[in-house]
């Protein structure tokens, strides 16, 4: 594991202790300081440690003052962090086990040598947040810290991990009760009588993630993605792994997210390799993943693979702040598959589940969408429709059903034909 660790001057000697044991476990430290017995503020350090965890630069962080108390409660003010202050082996389990901690905080003058402190510290990196009870708590707590809690576990639909989003949970709230007002009850096909909804360029172009995965995109494709995504101010741009970090310093001082497919475009590869890709994506500015499942696993009823590889990257979002989206690729499966996999999505926890990668044999339909729909209501996850939406026609077709975000390489002209309809010049 990659651990981040640090200490005020109190805690200095037992940190070089930590050190040294931590790489005699083969675990690769980030050392923030402080490096001598000179006095130091200790929430300097503590938010260094922090930092580090949540931007998934490190897989977890050990910080040591006096007490541990202060540091954790400076690192627990950095959003996407849970620290815990430890004096027992016990207390480390059960931190990781039932709360999902990824910061370790260690008193110095509580337990101040290497017999005590070692068996906390493996104690902690050795356990895993796995019960779906605590899993769900967990999700509670990172609801609280993003402002959505609403009295109950579950994850509100479309809502965003950012405060500073062009689209506030009042818009995807007032866009989403739009919607539903055309759908029947419970998220079928909708009534024929209705017709579909006439969104407006400005409501739309928050939903559409605007893409660009063709292998052959060059450098030059995804500057000219970003630069329509800022001008037309779309949700986010949606690209291949290898242009994240150009994505994101086109982007960096704009309301535009950056999306990254991982396991793409077949979903053949192992749980751990997507977990990489997606912490790497995260690390270098990415702050949605669309991750493939793996259709094989699904189709040969190996549901416990199918939720460790979502999960997996689910869990990866968690800790570098990002929102994952479950890709099923509706067109390969059974109905009785994607229901399954929208069952599988919801147990892991994901944000969002989407249709096709646009790479296979068929892509988003209505149909795909209300059934995608009506299974997560459950658990009020998003449902994204991509793969064949090309027109303003197709993606009212799509939010009709049910999706509540729309991925699509013809964004732009989607938004020349909804201002046509709505009689508006660009």
């Amino acid at each position: 594991m990659k651990i981040a660790l640090g200490a005020d001057h109190g805690g200095y000697e037992l940190k070089e202790q930590i050190a040294g044991y931590l790489k005699s476990q083969n675990h690769a430290v980030t050392d923030v300081g402080t490096h001598s017995k000179e006095a130091v503020d200790y929430p300097a350090i503590a938010f260094k440690v922090a930092t580090l965890v949540a931007s998934a630069q490190c897989d977890a962080g050990i910080m040591v003052d006096g007490a541990g108390i202060g540091s954790a409660m400076t690192a627990n003010k950095v959003r996407g962090v849970r620290a815990a202050a430890c004096y027992s082996e016990a207390l480390a389990r059960n931190s990781r086990e039932h709360n999902g901690a990824n910061v370790l905080t260690l008193g110095a003058g509580q337990t101040s040598n290497m017999s005590e402190v070692g068996p906390i510290i493996n104690a902690f990196l050795n356990t895993e947040c796995r019960e779906e009870r605590h899993r769900r708590r967990v999700g509670m707590i990172v609801e609280v810290e993003e402002g959505r809690f609403g009295g109950d576990s579950r994850f509100a639909v479309g809502k965003t991990r950012e405060g500073n989003l062009d689209i506030s949970s009042d818009d995807i709230a007032r866009i989403t009760q739009r919607v539903k007002e055309l759908m029947t009850q419970g998220g079928a096909a909708p009534a024929a009588s209705k017709g579909p909804p006439k969104l407006g360029p400005e409501e739309l172009a928050r939903m559409i993630d605007h893409t660009i995965l063709k292998p052959e995109a060059s450098a030059d494709d995804v500057r000219t993605l970003c630069e329509e995504a800022l001008k037309h101010k779309f949700f986010s741009v949606c690209v291949n792994p290898v242009y994240v970090p150009l994505a994101h310093s086109l982007l960096r001082n704009s309301q535009v997210k950056v999306c990254c497919v991982v396991g793409f475009p077949l979903g053949a590869q192992a749980p751990e390799i997507k977990i990489l890709e997606t912490r790497r994506a995260l690390r270098e500015g990415a702050r949605e993943i669309d991750m493939v499942i793996n259709i094989g696993a699904l189709k040969s009823k190996n549901d416990a693979l199918v939720l460790k590889d979502i999960r997996g990257v689910v869990e990866a979002c968690r800790e570098g702040r990002g929102l994952s989206k479950v890709i099923l690729e509706t067109s390969l499966l059974t109905e009785e598959e994607k229901i399954r996999a929208c069952q599988l999505s919801m147990k892991a926890n994901a944000d969002y589940v989407k249709t096709s990668t646009g790479f296979s044999k068929g892509g988003a339909t209505p149909e795909d969408i209300a059934l995608m729909a009506k299974t997560v209501a459950p658990k009020k996850l998003g449902v994204k429709a991509s793969g064949g939406v090309r027109t303003y026609a197709d993606a009212m077709k799509m939010i009709q059903a049910g999706a509540t975000r729309i991925g699509s390489s013809n964004s732009v002209k989607m938004l020349e034909e909804a201002r046509a309809q709505s009689g508006r010049k660009e």
